[in-house]
């Protein structure tokens, strides 16, 4: 693994490489993941995993015409040759006229703002063995459990640098912690698996093992012996780990591409009031130890925080340059880069508390459905059209009665965002965090 400053230097000196060769811009990005990680199970060792990947793109233009190449090999001679390929590459590429680097007036400038996002740790394979060890203990340990997948703990360092042709350079580097446990409870076809897990990017951010440990086994024996679902229109709430796909679905709607291609359920919509009007979901790249912050986006722009919904409303699509240039407007600081073109992402993004808790947004349900897990992928980015397999728990005269499983949910998403009512119960674990949320109105059938 290259350091930050070694990374830009290989970076920079591709990008200086490929305007020699020909190039009239280039970008390089670096990218580096090492990881260790240590499995038990049923109390004994069962896997221990080191790897270390990392990778250096360069992506070349040549008038409208573009290229990528990525290679591991950091050889300058290896380096050399990938200039060489990938502006010819370019020549023969056909011409697109969105192509090209971000607008060289909104670059980020500076010095890049520490966000802590690195503990300074290294990969200690005795600790990780011992915390996987307890997660799964305490996991095992809760009455009714009767095996287990097993517990994992990890370490990992990340590091990024990106070079553009036209002056920017930065880069940045993370650590990495996480903790799961994954156990079974009841026995032969009554069987019911159930999981937690916690990431953060200091050690002393993540859950104890204790508590991880106990919410894996006590989900688990929750879910055993489960009955059938109401079926009908019923009023469904979204539990903390599944509500934030919600908030997922609204991003890939308003992501620059799909809108560009014409492929989103909210295009020409960006005036009406989607949600009601007490809704905030609120982007902020600059979160001390968040999963996802950063000062600029995977093209070199400054990232900001910034409300995608607020008064019900969308404030905006999240573009890279190339989707900006097609829709004719400037690009937001969303760009996320692979190997190749740049895509959009958002970055710590959260759907605001309401003012209930969530026994009170279930006091007056009669029969309705709260779910604790989702199942496919059966959204329709096109239409909105939204079908999920679910299992969880049945709510009958305002409360939890009973597990039940083998059912689907359905509905519009934008009903379902017209509908959402969030409760007060939001917590910051994750890249994307909402709390319990209730949805009146959604199909539920067995599945």
């Amino acid at each position: 693994m290259l350091t930050v400053a070694e990374a830009l230097d290989r970076a920079q000196m591709l990008c200086d490489a490929a305007t020699k060769a020909g190039a009239d811009a280039a970008d390089a990005l670096y990218y580096c993941n090492a990881a260790t990680s240590v499995s038990m199970r049923l109390g004994a060792l069962e896997d221990v995993e080191r790897s270390e990947g990392q990778d250096i793109s360069l992506r070349v233009f040549v008038g409208q015409r573009s290229a990528s190449v990525s290679t591991a090999d950091m050889d300058a001679g290896e380096l050399a040759k990938l200039v060489s390929r990938c502006v010819a590459m370019a020549r023969e590429a056909p011409e697109d006229p969105y192509a090209g680097l971000a607008p060289e007036d909104r670059l980020f400038r500076g010095v890049a703002p520490d966000f802590d996002l690195d503990d300074g740790s290294e990969a200690d394979p005795q600790a990780l063995r011992a915390a996987a060890l307890a997660v799964e203990e305490a996991a095992r340990a809760v009455d009714g459990v009767t095996n287990s997948e097993g517990g994992s703990a990890s370490h990992s360092r990340t590091r990024f640098a990106l070079a553009t042709s036209h002056g920017f350079l930065g880069g940045y580097g993370s650590s990495g912690h996480s903790l799961s446990a994954s156990v079974i409870a009841g026995e032969g076809a009554g069987m019911q698996r159930d999981y937690g897990w916690h990431s953060a990017h200091h050690l002393s951010d993540l859950e104890s093992v204790a508590a991880i440990g106990t919410r894996a086994g006590t989900r688990a024996v929750a879910r055993l012996n489960p009955g059938k679902a109401p079926v009908g229109k019923v009023p469904v709430l979204f539990d903390p780990r599944v509500s934030g796909g919600i908030v997922g679905h609204l991003l890939a709607a308003i992501a620059g591409p799909a809108i560009a291609r014409g492929t989103s359920f909210l295009l020409g919509k960006e005036e009406q009031a989607l949600f009601d009007s007490s809704i905030l979901i609120h982007d902020d790249p600059h979160r001390p130890r968040g999963l996802r912050s950063r000062a600029f986006d995977g093209e070199g722009l400054p990232t900001a925080p910034r409300d995608i919904v607020t008064g019900g409303k969308i404030t905006g699509w999240l573009l890279d340059t190339a989707s900006a240039k097609q829709l004719g407007l400037q690009p937001t600081g969303h760009a996320s880069r692979g190997g190749g073109a740049a895509g959009v992402t958002a970055s710590n993004l959260h759907l605001a508390a309401g003012a209930q808790s969530p026994e009170a947004l279930m006091a007056d349900i009669g029969e309705g459905v709260y779910l604790t897990e989702l199942i496919g992928h059966g959204v329709n980015p096109v239409t909105g059209d939204y079908s999920r397999g679910a299992s969880g728990f049945l709510i009958r005269d305002g409360r939890i009665a009973g597990p039940i499983a083998e059912f689907t949910v359905a509905g519009n998403l934008i009903d379902m965002f017209a509908a959402l009512i969030p409760a007060d119960d939001l917590v910051f674990r994750h890249a994307v965090n909402a709390p319990t949320i209730r949805i009146d109105g959604m199909t539920v059938a067995s599945g």
